[in-house]
């Protein structure tokens, strides 16, 4: 895939999916207000014009990855949050249908061990970061310290963080942390992209009722689901304060309008792709050396046929009954 062009259009590719893009990345330039930003967003498109989207980007996303692998310097790391059922694991799982699961890694962060407990909150994200060429995928992350962990004080109290450290300026502190370390990760060659997916309460109530209603979405219930969807506000203050407080050029958010799951795969898909096409990514260069080498190789595979030819028809020659 050329960066200047893609295959369906004349105009580059990072302006062809600019509209899919921009206006829903958040990087601390301005103010943000989750109220603002709407949930059942289209994009000017229709269903059909989104899935042709989707397959473009599938394509553009195989392309990319195996020239990030095979240039092994940059690293992509992929954060998905949302509230239940905004669609986070069909996203991932539609997006990167047809991508090389070699140079892909996916990691869910649930309710933290009790090893897990014993270390810092940032800890076990570490452990799963992406090597260079890979890409890692955070289906929940380290921002649940930040959400999960600030609805339930709870939850704090379990992590037997010294009293004395526990004020009321945690969460700013968590946020400070987070962006330090966003920023250490940025500046050795990880991208980071953030995504949010923006899933109305309504939506929400009718996807919690499709599980219950479909035998193959039974397993995906849980009444923690209900008790969590109790405290709906309390979750939209959380997320309005991590957007605002960890947006950053170098690890951006993206308040991705979920309730219409094939829109929210063309935002997350052309974000991604749009990311990776401005790394100009290629395929490493063969210097002199090895194209000797190459040649050499060549030309011993070539004459290793002509020599089993040879080694085949004396032996044939052996076995006749004239010789």
């Amino acid at each position: 895939m050329s960066k200047k062009h893609s295959k369906n259009s004349s105009q580059p590719l990072a302006a062809e999916l600019k509209p899919f893009v921009a206006p829903f990345r958040i990087d601390g330039s301005g103010e943000f207000h989750l109220k603002s930003h709407k949930t059942a967003e289209k994009g000017g498109i229709d269903k059909d014009k989104g899935e042709t989207i989707i397959e473009a980007n599938r394509k553009r996303l195989n392309d990319f990855q195996e020239r990030l692998y095979a240039q092994d310097r940059w690293s992509l790391l992929l954060i998905f949050q949302g509230m239940d059922a905004a669609g986070k694991d069909s996203a991932i799982k539609s997006i990167f249908d047809g991508v090389n699961p070699q140079g892909c890694e996916v990691t869910s962060f649930k309710q933290p061990s009790v090893h897990e407990l014993d270390h810092d909150f940032m800890w076990r994200s570490m452990l799963a970061l992406p090597e260079r060429g890979r890409i890692g995928i955070f289906n929940r992350s380290y921002y649940e310290e930040c959400l999960v962990v600030r609805v339930h004080p709870q939850a704090l109290a379990a992590q037997k963080i010294p009293a004395k450290l526990v004020t009321r300026n945690i969460w700013r502190e968590r946020f400070e942390d987070i962006s330090a370390f966003e920023r250490y990760l940025a500046r050795n060659g990880t991208v980071i992209l953030k995504f949010f997916l923006n899933v109305s309460k309504q939506e929400q109530r009718e996807r919690f009722l499709d599980r219950l209603d479909e035998s193959a979405k039974n397993w995906k219930f849980s009444m923690a689901d209900i008790h969590e969807r109790a405290l709906w506000a309390k979750y939209q203050a959380a997320y309005q304060e991590v957007v605002r407080h960890t947006s950053s050029p170098a690890a951006p958010w993206f308040v991705v309008p979920a309730d219409h799951k094939w829109f929210a795969r063309v935002v997350i898909g052309s974000a991604i792709v749009s990311a990776l096409d401005a790394l100009g990514l290629t395929f490493p260069k063969v210097d002199a050396a090895m194209l000797t080498e190459f040649k050499q190789v060549r030309h011993a595979l070539q004459h290793e046929g002509k020599k089993l030819a040879v080694k085949t028809a004396v032996k044939k020659a052996a076995k006749s009954p004239g010789s």
